[in-house]
């Protein structure tokens, strides 16, 4: 169990960062309207209408040994960990992007603007102005999408395979103990997975009050 946890919490680690990297900035932009704005969020958010098969189910299509991603780049992503984190990172995206963008529509305009005026870059306003009054929104949304991604299934199951020793992960694990009706060992496994997704959800909301607090801001909403 303890190799399955730590295999489980790199996924939800190396996703949650994948997601900062990609959803943050594409959630920046979301403070102000741009041509065809609804249709770029319609597509980041679809993952929340699609069934984890269905988006696994394409990932591994894309992903395969003879997939498109195999021909252009010379190497397969489907049944190994790089592909588990992608496939974690798009199925969470909308939680990440969903906090993000609360985030940072939040922000007042007029701070923003004082801080022009009086000479700062987009650098430092960036570096002075918003990631302080932001960061607890940022960091419950990655908290939100680790947890999420911790305890993702369909999609990591479709990618990886569920693989013992290469990609088999909590959730994975714990419904294989299942199948073979190993069900003290699940129960313990579970139990584990529960108590930090707790957690991790107590931390997200803690998080989110502060948030709230700082901007005034009545918070992100799901």
């Amino acid at each position: 169990m303890t190799e399955v946890l730590l295999r489980s919490l790199a996924l939800a680690a190396a996703s949650s960062a994948v997601l900062l990297l990609v959803a943050a900035p594409l959630a920046y932009l979301s403070r102000r309207p741009y041509p065809g704005r609804t249709l770029v969020e319609t597509l980041l958010l679809l993952p929340l209408a699609l069934p984890p098969t269905v988006l696994g189910f394409y990932l591994l299509l894309l992903l395969a040994p003879e997939g498109p991603v195999a021909r252009l780049l010379g190497f397969e992503l489907a049944f190994s960990f790089p592909g588990m984190v992608l496939g974690a990172a798009l199925f969470s995206f909308p939680f990440a992007y969903t906090a993000y963008r609360e985030a940072f529509r939040a922000l007042d305009p007029a701070l923003l603007e004082t801080a022009r005026t009086l000479g700062a870059g987009p650098g430092r306003r960036l570096r002075e102005v918003v990631l302080p009054l932001v960061w607890p929104g940022l960091l419950s949304g990655t908290l939100l999408a680790f947890a999420h991604a911790l305890g993702e299934f369909g999609v990591v199951l479709m990618v990886g395979g569920n693989i013992p020793g290469r990609t088999q992960v909590a959730s994975t694990y714990i419904y294989e103990l299942v199948a073979r009706l190993e069900l003290e060992k699940a129960h313990q496994a579970s139990l584990t997975v529960l108590v930090l997704a707790l957690a991790l959800v107590y931390l997200t909301r803690s998080l989110e009050e502060r948030w709230r607090s700082a901007t005034g801001s009545p918070g992100p909403t799901r």
